[in-house]
């Protein structure tokens, strides 16, 4: 039964990639992908990349096994109502938003996702937000970019979600991306693919934009600019794990700029902003219409 009372909820954003909050401790509410749908519409609701639910890990079925690891489970959705194993710009405002709820204060603090516990250190001074997004995968597998009458061959890199990232001359090559880029093959990629389209900024600087499945551009992608970084890297010659040296990449995303570091022993680091911007009510005869 749906309750009468009304839903708090809060807007956030990390480099521009921008978020619904639904704090949600005990997990109560009913979150369909039209609900979240609806909350995402840019013009008939709040509008967001995608929805972050903050719900206790104890409370969540696909996390109460992390709950002795990580109290809080990010429950991330795409705009489109699809599910998500994770989404770094997501993490960086879910830990914003539990320090302004008092709900965690600056240091280490452990985040359950789908991909896994991910652990995130928030500034003393409420400044930027660094998450470690785990090791990148790197299958080999030949992939193929296309948009238009153009094709790049593109690098498959696993963050906890799938990407295919093309180094290209032009930004603008890529297109409206509203519409996600053909990608093949398509067996590579059963669940849906982020497409990351990169340039060359300088010395260990690139720049990118991205489509994201289920929401379309971004202005920012987290596992995506670290999945750019990761295939620069090797593309340059780099690779921590053979060279016992970290590396960082700076990586400008149409929203700001991240800082990527992959260490030695491959984790990868993400350091950024996350700002919230609102808070609210709604309406739960309109949420639930």
């Amino acid at each position: 039964m749906v309750s009468a009372q009304p839903v708090p909820f809060l807007k956030g954003h990390g480099t521009e990639n921008d978020f619904v909050i639904l704090p949600d401790p005990d997990g109560t509410l009913e979150v369909s992908p039209e609900t979240v749908a609806r909350l995402c519409d840019r013009r008939a609701g709040i509008g967001g990349d995608g929805l972050l639910r903050v719900v206790r890990s104890a409370a969540h079925p696909e996390a109460r096994a992390m709950a002795g690891d990580a109290e809080w489970f990010m429950d991330y959705r795409n705009a489109d109502g699809s599910v998500a194993e994770m989404c770094g710009n997501g993490v960086r405002v879910f830990v914003r938003y539990l320090e302004r709820a008092g709900l965690a204060k600056a240091g280490e603090i452990a985040i359950a996702t789908r991909a896994g516990v991910r652990r995130t250190h928030l500034a003393e001074d409420g400044g930027e937000v660094t998450v470690g997004m785990g090791s990148a995968a790197l299958p080999g597998d030949e992939v193929t970019v296309r948009v238009g009458q153009r094709e790049w061959p593109a690098v498959h890199v696993g963050m906890g979600n799938p990407h295919a990232v093309a180094f290209v001359a032009d930004l603008a090559h890529a297109g409206r991306l509203l519409d996600a880029p053909e990608v093949s093959p398509a067996a590579v990629y059963p669940a849906g693919v982020n497409v990351e389209f990169v340039v060359d900024r300088g010395p260990r600087h690139v720049a990118l934009r991205v489509h994201e499945r289920g929401s379309g551009e971004t202005r920012s992608c987290g596992t995506g600019a670290c999945a750019v970084m990761v295939a620069a890297a090797r593309r340059d010659g780099v690779d921590p794990a053979a060279d016992g040296t970290s590396a960082t990449y700076t990586v400008d995303v149409p929203g700001g700029r991240l800082v990527i570091t992959e260490r030695a022993d491959g984790e990868v680091e993400m350091t950024g902003p996350a700002v919230i911007v609102a808070e609210g009510s709604l309406d739960p005869e309109w949420l639930y219409a």
